[in-house]
């Protein structure tokens, strides 16, 4: 009896662990990203807003943003964008310069290496606050203009 009262204690305080975790909330898929770019040799600097799935040209860069994830607000803030970067110069094959995550909070934690350009996720918009309308209430759906059932 002793042995199945520690067991049973044991058990308790370990369900009780993990309800105090918190999982993380799932990312919102966002509809657009938006992208800041730099040419190193001009110091020309661009913010541009592109859709998921589009393709925007920088320079000699073509980007393709194949997804981009955002954190619920109510999570610390947080953006990602997966991206396939590839350099087109004339006479040359395509090149791939970058295909991966870049996060908003840590640009430099997989960044685009190219020794002219620089590239930078800001944020991710579009597809957070799309609301859903609520449904008619019982009431309003079966009375008519009139106010009488059908």
């Amino acid at each position: 009896m002793r042995q199945f009262s520690r067991c049973a204690f044991a058990a308790l305080a370990f369900s009780g662990v993990l309800s105090a975790i918190a999982l993380p909330a799932a990312a919102i898929p966002a509809d657009n990203v938006v992208l800041r770019a730099m040419d190193k040799i001009t110091a020309r600097v661009s913010t541009v807003t592109v859709p998921v799935g589009d393709t925007v040209a920088f320079g000699s860069l073509q980007i393709t943003v194949r997804a981009c994830d955002k954190r619920p607000p109510e999570e610390t803030p947080e953006a990602a964008a997966f991206l396939e970067v590839v350099e087109e110069r004339p006479g040359e094959a395509p090149q791939p310069r970058f295909n991966g995550w870049m996060f908003a909070s840590s640009p430099a934690l997989s960044a685009l290496e190219h020794p002219v350009y620089d590239l930078w996720v800001l944020d991710c918009s579009g597809g957070e606050d799309q609301a859903v309308e609520p449904a008619p209430a019982e009431s309003e759906s079966s009375t008519t203009e009139s106010g009488t059932n059908p």
